[in-house]
């Protein structure tokens, strides 16, 4: 097992990138790499990089093919850098697995902050670095979920979820028929206070329902508040002792 964090580093704009790995380096972590999108392929199949980030604009292969990618090989953390205001090039990234995103140009101190509390989630085992580890498994009906190998299970099949539905599913399991806005959970999902538009919510929870629900189109778990957000509405539960 290395010692050091890796983070792959995608991007075609030399004086970003270099920034970038200085922050990243003097944070202690080990920085991979690449200026296009075909090279960023290769080099994240090569690297087993903790984290990806990845400019949506590239040549050769633009950021949102290599995030797909990414996701039908891993569920390695994935943050985009984009230079593009627009809702929906943001909700595109996010529809496509993306775990955050930096709209460009950003604050270096910022990047770093996001990248310290996606990966201050996952240690190098997938193991949630928090008091969660020490938590019982949650079951209900026919889910499972271990915080401390961060780990759900459906009918006894692994779903599998990145680390901000992890984070979601979790948080709202543990109070279950309690209400959660929107603007509650975007603070969870990205870490931070941030002026992001909750679409990316609707977004997320649209994936985690076609992972965890029989039917996403009517779903039985993580019902819709109407006007207000969410809430997570089993039919029984248990706590394994």
């Amino acid at each position: 097992m290395r010692e050091t964090r890796r983070i792959l580093l995608v991007e075609d704009d030399e004086n970003i990138r270099d920034v970038c790995r200085r922050y990243m380096e003097r944070d202690g972590f080990e920085v991979v790499l690449a200026a296009d999108g075909q090279v960023g392929w290769e080099e994240f199949l090569r690297s087993s990089p903790d984290l990806v980030v990845l400019d949506v604009m590239l040549p050769g292969k633009d950021g949102y093919q290599i995030c797909q990618d990414i996701r039908h090989e891993s569920d390695v953390p994935v943050m985009m850098l984009t230079a593009r205001g627009d809702e929906r090039d943001r909700v595109m990234g996010l529809t496509l697995g993306a775990d955050d995103y930096l709209t460009k140009p950003f604050s270096p101190r910022e990047l770093m902050l996001r990248v310290h509390n996606i990966l201050r989630r996952v240690n190098r085992d997938g193991v949630a670095e928090t008091s969660e580890q020490h938590d019982d498994t949650l079951h209900f009906d026919d889910m499972m979920i271990d915080p401390a190998r961060r780990r759900v299970e459906i009918s006894n099949q692994a779903a599998d979820l990145t680390v901000k539905e992890f984070d979601v599913l979790l948080l709202m399991a543990k109070r279950p028929g309690q209400v959660f806005s929107k603007g509650q959970l975007l603070n969870l999902v990205w870490g931070i206070d941030t002026p992001a538009d909750t679409s990316a919510v609707t977004v997320l929870m649209r994936r985690l329902r076609e992972k965890i629900e029989t039917n996403p189109s009517r779903p039985e778990l993580l019902q819709t508040v109407w006007g207000i957000g969410y809430r997570f509405e089993p039919k029984t539960r248990k706590r394994r002792v």
